[in-house]
């Protein structure tokens, strides 16, 4: 048997040992996935609905528990961790309303009767990002299993630990252990061979484009259902009639909040050049004033960055003539820490500023009027989230129409909710999660025409 420590990032220190998933227990894990499908099928709709509501009831009761599995395991902040926590149970919730409102349609049409009818699709693979391993699996597995798929969900290889207690949750509350099965273990085995294996319908990936694209052209080898939710490089733009200094007082945590390894950061800051050394005066004592520390401390804003090899990656990019302009603080000793960087690149070209460097780097830049904010939001192959701040209706829907991006705030860094879809446009992915019509993609539309001639 191999096994995986898994490291607190902000200790360095072994928190557990975990069991990688074989390529042989992942096959026999999707066929019993597999076998369990037609029961799990023919749940009632309120049967299935009353079981999820259970599920949601179970990780209400178990919130604290399941934040601190993730500040030890991914360095997340106490209170963020108990948000995730918190969106996972806000999840099952929602789509528990789904089983009992998959209608179908009855559609005139000449000589008979034409219905159709949601049919669930099987098997479906879910595999979970390390950087928000809660929520991202729940927006996964909450409404493939609210259709009447089974599930099997392949946490990262680093942050397993709360996907599993999920699992245990998922029991305890009913659904049988075949419905709902989380395989900890590489991607190159596990996530591979969902993939590959007839018997998933569709794999459900949050993570890096480069990663998307391998996993979209294996999908389409078998025709299989994708999907994608991959990168992001999001713009902050700041316009000059906006209310400054709240704009440079949320930016911080528009872009450092989990450390920056978030594919919704606003990563770019666009600022009119008429307030932009404005903006900077603003935004200094703003960055300097994080908290980055111990994540399990209620005052901490900031945890560390998820690994050592992480760490290396963002360090890369800032080197002694990269431009800085400011910086936070972090820890010293033991702990992958990185402090919140404000670098001021001359160019968009510039990897400090085209690149998804995802960690606690945000690049600003001067821009001149509303084209040249839409054309410089647009330069990039990513088109995820980002934030408008104007106090003109106007200007923001123009802007709003006119960036290429899937989730976009004004005068707001808020990117998720679970009541709307959430999905990028360009190389940010394919599909949409979240909302009310997140259900719909994970059924197939069966149509039935009954003729009613002699």
């Amino acid at each position: 048997m191999t096994t995986f420590d898994v490291i607190n990032p902000a200790t360095e220190q072994v928190v557990r040992s975990v069991a990688l998933t074989t390529l042989e227990e992942t096959d026999a894990a999707i066929a019993r996935a597999q076998a369990a499908y037609p029961a799990w099928k023919a749940v009632s709709p309120g049967d299935r609905a009353r079981l999820l509501r259970r599920f949601a009831d179970a990780v209400d009761a178990d919130i604290e528990n399941l934040a601190q599995l993730e500040v030890t395991n991914s360095g997340h902040t106490i209170g963020n961790a108990r948000w995730e926590a918190g969106n996972v149970r806000d999840v099952l919730n929602y789509y528990s309303a789904a089983p009992e409102r998959l209608n179908g349609k009855q559609i005139p049409v000449p000589g008979g009767v034409n219905i159709t009818f949601q049919e669930p699709l099987g098997v479906v693979g879910v595999i979970v990002p390390w950087n928000f391993p809660m929520p991202i699996a729940g927006w996964g597995f909450a409404p493939a299993l609210a259709a009447g798929n089974t599930v099997v969900l392949k946490p990262a290889e680093v942050t397993p630990l709360t996907a599993l207690r999920l699992a245990e949750l998922a029991r305890e509350a009913g659904i049988p252990e075949d419905v709902f099965q989380v395989l900890p273990g590489k991607g190159s085995v596990v996530g591979q061979r969902f993939v590959e294996h007839p018997a998933v319908r569709k794999v459900v990936f949050t993570g890096s484009t480069e990663v998307g694209k391998q996993i979209m052209a294996g999908c389409a080898a078998q025709v299989k259902r994708v999907t994608l939710e991959l990168g992001g490089k999001n713009a902050n733009i700041i316009f000059a009639d906006s209310d400054l200094e709240k704009a440079a007082a949320t930016a911080p945590y528009g872009v450092f909040d989990n450390a920056g390894q978030d594919c919704c950061a606003r990563s770019l800051i666009l600022v009119q050049a008429s307030v932009y050394d404005r903006f900077m005066e603003l935004l200094e004592p703003a960055v300097r004033g994080v908290v980055v520390g111990d994540p399990g401390s209620e005052k901490t804003e900031m945890g560390p960055l998820i690994s050592a090899a992480h760490k290396a990656k963002v360090s890369s990019y800032i080197t002694d003539a990269s431009p800085v302009a400011f910086r936070g603080s972090a820890p010293e000793g033991p702990g992958y820490w990185f402090p919140p960087t404000v670098v001021t690149p001359g160019t968009l070209q510039d990897p400090l500023a085209a690149d998804e460097i995802f960690g606690p780097v945000v690049a600003v830049v001067p821009f001149g009027d509303e084209t040249d904010a839409v054309t410089m939001a647009n330069h990039t192959d990513y088109g995820l989230s980002g934030s408008i701040w104007t106090r003109d209706v106007g200007r923001a829907l123009r802007v709003a129409r006119g960036v290429e991006s899937g989730n976009l705030s004004v005068n707001s860094h808020s990117s998720v909710r679970y009541w709307t879809p959430f999905g990028g446009f360009k190389q940010s992915g394919l599909g949409r999660e979240l909302g009310p019509d997140a259900v719909d993609a994970f059924t197939e539309t069966k149509n039935v025409f009954l003729s009613t001639e002699d």
